[in-house]
């Protein structure tokens, strides 16, 4: 028998960062944590960053998962905000990578297809899934409730991204 694997999903922001840790032992998945970190939107955006790169940093000390997982960013009509999520998400990137943990990034619908089985679902939706698929588990925010359906997105895709990395390693 192996060892259980830890995935922690991300779902960047800079408001709210979602984050969700679950456990896959074989088919079996299990909900082991989650939350987010909030930044003050009157403070400057380096502090707002380094808000949630503390946070996270917190969050891998506690957990630590074996890999990430994170959103992709969209492109949205505001260049603004778009560009601002794409800090959020690199320091979501940053700092599971810097402790060693790989991680591997889904676009959103993707996971939205993997969690509701339609690559459009609303947020209600992922939601009302991550209950069924992790009955334990009771996000505050709809940011952790995305988080969770991104960890349990890569729980599902995970062999193949291992796979992809053999085949390149060769």
């Amino acid at each position: 028998m192996t060892r259980p694997i830890r995935i922690l999903g991300i779902d960047p922001g800079l408001r709210r960062t979602g984050w969700g840790v679950v456990e896959i032992a074989g088919n079996r998945l299990a909900f082991i944590g989650c939350g987010s970190v909030t930044t003050n939107d009157r403070e400057a955006l380096a502090v707002r960053l380094l808000t949630i790169h503390d946070g996270l940093a917190r969050v891998l000390d506690q957990f630590r998962p074996d890999e990430a997982a994170v959103e992709a960013t969209f492109v949205n009509k505001d260049a603004q905000a778009t560009l601002k999520l794409g800090q959020a998400r690199g320091i979501a990137m940053v700092v599971p990578a810097k402790a060693g943990v790989p991680v591997t990034e889904y676009a959103p619908n993707l996971v939205k297809k993997s969690i509701v089985g339609a690559g459009h679902g609303d947020k209600a939706q992922v939601r009302m899934m991550v209950g069924v698929l992790l009955p334990k588990a009771d996000p505050a925010s709809d940011d952790a409730a995305d988080a969770l359906a991104i960890a349990v997105t890569h729980a599902h895709h995970r062999q193949s991204v291992v796979l992809k990395v053999k085949v390149a390693a060769r």
